[in-house]
């Protein structure tokens, strides 16, 4: 099922599905209980991009603080349950936008029952989420061993028993960290309904090693019209989820607006800091939302030429730098008022 034909889902003020922007996500580190603490970190996520928080809901004291953490707060609120289904009610009467539990995880069907009753009386979508790494013993068996077919098998079943509750506000997620496994887990599960796909590439990793089978994962999936909400899981600082998240949507074409830094490789011609410089641009640059090209260049040799697809860049060579539009070097400056010089020229940019 293309992104463009999924079923619509509120969450909170948001929609996703039906062909909505794909939105970002990303997962609080910080303890729930501390209501302090998680708003700061929420705050700071939505200044660099966030569209939806999830907090996780391990005590009644967590479930209670989202009453208090939603008055801070303006983008919607996932309440991420595990076990107990007396939490991911809680969450719900203290005002989740959306709750996330594994149906498997939560016992019985009265329980899980009482829990879809809650949601429906709030009218709270749940987020349906199957891991290869908690997939049901049978389906292991079935299937001889964790497998893209069992990961769908599953995801179906804990769909259909909530349906079966008279209930129909779902997202569906099924995560792997065996990302070409995961690839194909959303090609079939595409083909098989249309609720809306939150997508992630669970335990990615570090940030390096994070970023890459995110970016790859993200890039099939989304690549093939599949996902209609992501987060990027790093071990790390959850803004670098959301920049990375940012970045892939861009790159395929799904989010306009932002900068784009490109930035040539270093060579034995550089002699300027090239590394520390364009890390400098990419943090300079994030507080603006204009849809244009920025180059970092290391020489003066080859920048101006390098740098014509660009609106605008700046070329280093010994203690000195070039500033350049569209090509065109416009003023030769010192090293250190480079950065400035691009940041001025950024703020006077016409949209």
């Amino acid at each position: 099922m293309h992104r463009e034909h999924t079923k619509a889902v509120r969450i909170g003020d948001r929609i996703i599905g039906g062909g909505n922007p794909v939105l970002i996500q990303s997962m609080t580190n910080t303890k729930t209980e501390d209501v302090k603490a998680t708003v700061a970190q929420i705050k700071e996520l939505e200044s660099v991009g966030c569209e939806i928080i999830r907090c996780a809901v391990p005590t009644m004291e967590a479930a209670k603080a989202i009453a208090d953490i939603k008055k801070e707060i303006s983008i919607p609120l996932v309440a991420d349950i595990h076990f107990d289904y007396k939490l991911a009610i809680a969450a719900i009467e203290n005002g989740a936008d959306k709750i996330r539990i594994n149906p498997g995880n939560i016992g019985s069907a009265e329980r899980v029952k009482a829990v879809v009753d809650v949601a429906k009386a709030h009218g709270v979508p749940i987020r349906v989420g199957v891991n290869s790494g908690s997939l049901e013993k049978e389906l292991v068996k079935k299937y001889n061993g964790v497998t893209a077919e069992g990961i769908v098998e599953s995801a179906l079943d804990k769909v259909k028993i909530i349906e079966d509750m008279g209930y129909d506000n779902l997202v569906i997620s099924i995560k792997s960290s065996d990302v070409m496994m995961c690839a194909r887990a959303h090609e079939l599960i595409a083909k098989k309904t249309n609720y809306p796909i939150h997508v992630g590439i669970t335990e990615a990793g570090t940030i390096y090693s994070g970023n890459i089978k995110s970016a790859l994962g993200l890039g099939m999936i989304l690549g093939a019209g599949i996902g209609d909400t992501i987060r990027v899981s790093l071990t790390g600082n959850p803004k670098e989820e959301v920049k990375s998240a940012k970045l892939i949507l861009r790159t395929l074409g799904l989010r306009k607006g932002g900068i784009e830094v490109v930035s040539c490789p270093t060579c034995g011609r550089t002699q300027i800091d090239l590394i520390g410089l364009a890390e400098k641009v990419t943090d300079m640059v994030e507080g603006f939302d204009l849809p244009i090209k920025v180059a970092v260049m290391g020489c003066a040799v080859n920048g101006p030429g390098e740098a014509r697809e660009a609106d605008i860049g700046i070329a280093g060579g010994i203690g000195e730098g070039l500033l350049i539009r569209k090509g065109e070097i416009v003023k030769k400056l010192p090293e250190g008022e480079l950065i400035e010089a691009l940041r001025q020229e950024l703020l006077h940019w016409e949209k």
